[in-house]
């Protein structure tokens, strides 16, 4: 019986190492562990017949099974640091740049002129002090106009008519409505500016798209006054437009601010609308739960494309939006 266990003992040392050399995958190489050196592989197969030997048999063929585990252990290691080591030395190969071979030409991208404005802004309010915050384009009627004072009924909605969805909700008109959703989340005082995609059904033209980006701030705190949002406007039209030969503050209607103004710039010998603003409306300030009697606020906004058409002389606000190499590239 010692005899027949050695001989198999070693016929499957010699088959395994065999089959180990001739392994040529990580894969194949752990089935190849597990099938002999496995809990229920053939060498430990083998081993359950030392319960049939005598006890002065056992040591000496579990010396030799400890001899076979160790070899194809061994093997089994080295089979693997070989493997391994080929298949990293074939993918440094298959990655290997070759650097006498012409580069490919990537044409340089270049800011689009709304987001230059876009960019440019932001940097002026935040560093002043506010936070960015963004919302959803898709709103519902509460957020886009009710919380903002303007109910079913308000005449102002017809000058914001916008996309309406099956659902009822709507695609929205300002982000106005960023507004109502920080400060519903959020404790006096708050400082936010609001950038995004609006949409409102305008005949478009030369001036007018039914899609168009807008960036309004807000401020909450105890204690503002109108001269406070004139400061504000004042200091960030010098930094957007530079040298600035005038501005002036037109009495104006907003649903969601009360008083309400219009910003004039006069810029290059003319007067040009940039802006509309006012103080938050103590309405605003109830519906998200603001007591209006301690805190005041103010709000403005405008429009990035009237922005843009200024700073870069645009005759015609549809360029922005064909994507014409010609007109981008001047960018």
């Amino acid at each position: 019986m010692t005899s027949d266990l050695q001989s198999q003992l070693e016929a499957l040392r010699i088959e395994a190492q065999k089959a180990i050399a001739d392994a040529d995958s990580l894969e194949i190489l752990e089935k190849l562990r597990v099938d002999y050196l496995g809990k229920k592989g053939q060498l430990g197969v083998l081993l359950r017949e030392m319960g049939k030997l005598s006890a002065e048999e056992r040591p000496q063929i579990g010396a030799i099974a400890n001899v076979v585990k160790e070899a194809l252990q061994n093997n089994l290691d080295q089979q693997r640091v070989a493997l391994e080591t080929a298949k990293i030395q074939a993918q440094i190969e298959a990655e290997t740049i070759d650097v006498t071979m012409p580069g490919v030409f990537r044409p340089q991208g270049r800011i689009h002129p709304l987001n230059g404005v876009i960019d440019r802004a932001l940097d002026i309010f935040v560093g002043m002090g506010y936070t960015v915050a963004a919302g959803p384009e898709m709103e519902s009627d509460y957020y886009n106009f009710e919380a903002l004072n303007t109910p079913p009924d308000h005449p102002a909605r017809d000058m914001q008519d916008t996309f309406y969805l099956p659902d009822g909700n709507m695609l929205r008109t300002h982000t106005s409505s960023v507004q109502i959703r920080f400060m519903e989340e959020s404790e006096p005082p708050i400082r936010i500016v609001a950038p995004g995609r609006v949409y409102r059904r305008d005949n478009v033209d030369a001036t007018h798209a039914a899609v168009f980006h807008q960036i309004e701030l807000l401020a909450v705190d105890e204690g503002l006054t109108f001269t406070d949002l004139k400061g504000t406007v004042k200091e960030f039209l010098e930094a957007m437009f530079g040298e600035v030969e005038d501005i002036r503050f037109r009495a104006s209607y907003f649903p969601f601010t009360e008083p309400s103004a219009e910003v004039d710039l006069r810029w290059n010998g003319r007067w040009l609308e940039v802006m509309g603003c006012g103080m938050v409306d103590p309405n605003v300030l109830k519906a998200v739960g603001y007591d209006p009697e301690v805190y005041t606020g103010f709000a403005a906004g405008f429009g990035v494309e009237r922005f843009a058409m200024v700073l870069h002389q645009l005759d015609d606000i549809r360029r922005v939006y064909t994507s014409d190499l010609r007109f981008l590239r001047q960018f």
